[in-house]
C-alpha cells in the first residue's frame, strides 16, 4: 500500500519499519530517515517506508526519541471528531464491560492500549483527571477533552470538572512544560474543589487530584487488595509502603485482628489515618511512620514475631534500565527481611509496579530471598494490574504490575 499523502510523510528506514510491522506503535528518533518540510510538531503524518509503503498515521514528537507514536494502520481512517469520538467510546465502553458497575473509579483512558499514545485519564467520582506525556495529545486536548467529557456525561456520568496533572518530568522531553490544574470546559464552568471522595472495594478515600501522588490515587491495584483482604481474618498485618493506607484499609475491613500501617511521609501517614477513621476501621489499625528499610531489619534484629501477614507494595524501585540491578537489590532486600520475620504459615503479598522488573527477573529474585531466608514459598496467586489498565500485547511497556500471594512453608 502506498502511502495516503493525507499529511506530511515521515520515512522510515527498514529497521524502523521492520520494528512497526511488529505491532509497537513508537517508532524512534533513530528509525526515520526524514521528515518532509511543513510537517509541525505534535501533528499527525504518515510513516511510510523509504519506498513509500504507507505503515500508519501517527503523532510527530520533534523533541522526543521517540519520533512517532502510530494511532492508526488504517489506511482509510480520517482523523476527526468522529474518530476521536469513536476511540473514547470505545475505551469508555471496554471499562464497562470488565468493571461491570465499579467504574465509578477507575482508569479510562490508558495510553497506547486504549490508541491514545501519551494520555492517562482516570475517573475519581466526579472528577476526571488527565496526564499528557506527548506533543501529540497536547495539541488535540481541545478537541479530545470536551469529546471525553461529553461521552461520559451521555452515559449519566455527573461530573464536576476535569483536572490536568501535567507535573510530569517527562513532559520535558517531549519540550512540554509542566503544570497543573482546571481544564476549561463550557458545560463545567465552576469546578471547585480539587477533593473528591471515591469508594473503592466498599472503603472511602479522600483523593486530592491536586495534590495526591501521580492523578491523585493509584486505581491499578483495586483488585489485588481485595484479594489480599480475604487472607487477612484473624490475622496479623503489616502493610509496608502504606501510602494512603488502601491495603491496611482492606485488611482490616477483612476481619484482620489488627494492622499496622508503614510508611516513610508523614502526609501519607496523616491521610490514611483519617481515611481509617473515615470508615470507622481506626480502632484496629496502627500507623508508623518509618522507612521501611530501616524498619525491617530493627523489627528482625529485636526478636518481633508480630506478624503472620505481611504486604510489600514499595513505589516503582526503577524507571529505567540502567537502574534495574540497584532495585533488584531492592527488592530482594525487603522481601528477604519480610520472609524472615514470618513464622511457618505465614502470608506474604508482593509486587512491583515496575515495567524494567520483569516477571521473570522478579521471580527469580523472590527464589533468591527465599532460600536465603530458608523457607519456601507456596504460591496462592500471580495476578496483574486491573482490567482497567489493559495489556497490549505488542507494547510491553503497558504490562508493569507484578502482584503476589505466598504463604511460607
Amino acid at each position: 500500500m502506498k502511502a495516503k499523502r493525507d499529511y506530511p510523510v515521515a520515512y522510515i528506514t527498514t529497521k524502523g519499519a521492520r520494528w512497526a510491522g511488529g505491532g509497537h506503535p513508537w517508532i524512534y528518533e533513530s528509525d526515520v530517515a526524514r521528515v518532509e518540510d511543513g510537517a509541525e510538531n505534535g501533528a499527525l503524518v504518515d510513516a511510510v517506508t523509504e519506498s513509500g509503503k504507507y505503515l500508519g498515521t501517527g503523532f510527530l514528537s520533534e523533541k522526543s526519541k521517540i519520533r512517532v507514536r502510530l494511532v492508526s494502520r488504517n489506511a482509510n481512517d480520517t482523523f476527526d471528531q468522529a474518530f476521536w469520538r469513536r476511540r473514547v467510546r470505545w475505551a469508555w465502553e471496554y471499562r464497562k464491560t470488565v468493571m461491570g458497575d465499579d467504574v465509578s473509579c477507575c482508569r479510562v483512558i490508558f495510553g497506547e492500549a486504549d490508541g491514545f499514545p501519551g494520555l492517562t485519564v482516570d475517573r475519581f467520582n466526579d472528577l476526571l483527571v488527565t496526564q499528557t506525556l506527548s506533543a501529540g495529545i497536547e495539541r488535540l486536548k481541545p478537541v479530545l477533552f470536551p469529546l471525553l467529557a461529553d461521552v461520559l456525561r451521555e452515559d449519566g456520568v455527573a461530573l464536576r470538572g476535569l483536572y490536568e496533572r501535567n507535573d510530569a518530568a517527562l513532559r520535558e522531553r517531549e519540550g512540554l512544560a509542566q503544570g497543573k490544574g482546571w481544564f476549561p470546559l463550557e458545560e463545567l464552568p465552576e469546578p471547585g474543589s480539587p477533593v473528591t471522595e471515591i469508594c473503592e472495594n466498599g472503603i472511602f478515600y479522600s483523593v486530592d487530584v491536586e495534590n495526591g501522588q501521580k492523578t491523585g490515587f493509584f486505581l491499578d491495584q483495586k483488585y489485588n487488595r481485595r484479594a489480599a483482604a480475604q487472607l487477612a481474618k484473624g490475622r496479623r498485618v503489616l502493610d509496608c509502603f502504606t501510602h494512603t493506607g488502601s491495603f491496611a484499609l482492606n485488611a482490616a475491613k477483612g476481619g484482620a485482628e489488627g494492622v499496622t500501617a508503614v510508611d516513610v511521609s508523614e502526609s501519607a501517614i496523616a491521610a490514611a489515618r483519617a481515611n481509617a477513621e473515615r470508615n470507622g476501621l481506626d480502632d484496629r489499625m496502627a500507623f508508623i511512620c518509618a522507612d521501611v528499610f530501616e524498619l525491617l531489619p530493627k523489627l528482625e534484629e529485636q526478636g518481633h514475631k508480630d506478624f503472620d501477614f505481611i504486604i510489600l507494595d514499595p513505589p516503582a524501585f526503577t524507571k529505567s534500565r540502567g537502574t534495574a540491578d540497584s532495585a533488584e537489590r531492592g527488592y530482594k532486600e525487603i522481601n528477604l527481611r519480610a520472609l524472615r520475620l514470618l513464622p511457618r504459615g505465614g502470608y506474604l503479598a508482593t509486587a512491583s509496579c515496575s515495567h524494567f522488573m520483569p516477571a521473570g527477573r522478579f521471580e527469580r529474585m523472590l527464589r533468591d530471598a527465599a532460600r536465603d531466608a530458608r523457607v519456601e514459598l507456596r504460591q496462592i496467586e500471580a495476578r496483574q494490574q486491573a482490567p482497567d489498565h489493559p495489556i497490549l500485547w505488542n507494547v510491553p511497556e503497558t504490562d508493569y504490575l507484578k502482584f503476589y500471594l505466598f504463604q511460607i512453608v
